[in-house]
């Protein structure tokens, strides 16, 4: 199977026709900052898991994930590094902004989003470049996708010049992206799963954050295979209407025959996080089976399209009719998924990356 370079007319899609999950999050449960910085370990934080089969919820901890799984079932990591893909920068008109970087392109190119006062900078134009620290700039080239109600751009398509490699770059003048909900400004590392191996994400892949090397140790141990896959995730300040943006992804022939041996056995596939979630998705057959591919994706599950490559799905907490609970509905089905939600929301569980966990199994 092939996938495309991500088309430049974003704007032209939209998610399918349905009522996404709608509730209302206290700001208490917005999680500040990471748990190792709340008197926790990584492995600390709580875990809902919910199964389809007797619509049953348990609360627990990440670190008793092993217990949940059996031997012969398999789980699914995305090894994409997060990038410190938050810059400063000076704007044509002497202001100052912050530049996000979002999802590399072919040809060199990167889609960003040019932010003012922690909001989305609808102001910019094609040609502005912007001034970054230490004689980098960033020249916008072309829209890529709406700001809200289709005012303005959300996304531009860019250029990025800078005097070193910009890894390198970044390293030296960028930081995590970062939103109003975290409270201080912790490193790189706070933004990293411990699995990672290549950078390339603007926002962290957050489900697998609770992993520890205690955690992995201890599925091996139990038989329960772990397999890795690339998705390399964009901006995640999405509208509640807005599809998720086309992302890079890699999944390798390895990878693909564990996960089709894994459920051709009676194994059970487990992915961890939306991102893995949409990798697979993409490169998965009407049969169920699953082929070794790379480039970007556009998929987009929801429950009008049928989830085929897994049968259990590890996540974080969304926001109210954010996008990605429709994967969530997909996967768990409609009742499961306001049963957990509202489970969560009555017992002071914790939102956004350095919040607990869902675990929905079959």
């Amino acid at each position: 199977m092939s996938a495309m370079a991500p088309a430049l007319d974003h704007a032209a899609a939209r998610l399918p026709e349905q009522h996404p999950l709608s509730f209302s999050l206290p700001p208490e449960l917005e999680a500040p900052s990471p748990p190792e910085y709340r008197g926790m370990t990584r492995d600390a934080v709580r875990m809902l898991v919910a199964t389809r089969s007797d619509s049953s919820l348990v609360h627990t901890h990440f670190s008793e994930l092993p217990r949940f799984l059996d031997e012969g079932d398999l789980v699914v990591i995305n090894t994409s590094g997060t990038l410190a893909a938050e810059l400063d920068g000076t704007g044509p008109d002497g202001s100052a902004v912050q530049v996000h970087l979002s999802t590399r392109l072919p040809a060199g190119l990167w889609t960003v989003e040019v932010r003012r006062d922690g909001r989305a900078h609808l102001g910019a134009a094609p040609g502005d470049t912007i001034a970054l620290p230490g004689g980098g700039h960033v020249a916008l080239l072309a829209a890529y996708s709406p700001g809200p109600g289709g005012a303005g751009v959300r996304l531009w398509v860019s250029r990025i010049e800078t005097p070193e490699r910009l890894h390198s770059f970044l390293a030296r003048h960028g930081r995590p992206i970062r939103y109003g909900y975290v409270r201080g400004s912790y490193p790189i590392t706070a933004y990293q799963n411990v699995y990672a191996t290549e950078p390339g994400s603007a926002e962290m892949p957050s489900a697998g954050r609770p992993f520890t090397p205690e955690v992995l140790t201890r599925l091996i141990a139990k038989g329960v295979g772990v397999v890795p896959l690339l998705l390399h995730t964009g901006v995640a300040s999405l509208e509640a209407s807005e599809p998720p943006y086309a992302e890079y992804f890699r999944v390798s022939l390895a990878t693909a025959h564990h996960i089709n041996d894994t459920r051709r056995s009676g194994g059970r596939v487990i992915a961890v996080g939306t991102t893995v979630v949409r990798a697979l998705e993409s490169v998965v057959d009407e049969h169920g089976h699953v082929h070794p591919s790379e480039g970007w994706t556009e998929t987009v599950v929801s429950p009008e399209r049928p989830v085929r490559s897994i049968d259990g799905f590890l996540t974080g907490w969304h926001e109210p009719e954010a996008s990605h609970l429709a994967m969530l509905e997909a996967i768990a089905g409609r009742p499961l998924l306001e049963a957990s939600y509202a489970a969560a929301l009555a017992e002071g569980y914790l939102w956004h990356e350095f919040g607990d966990v869902h675990l929905v199994l079959p």
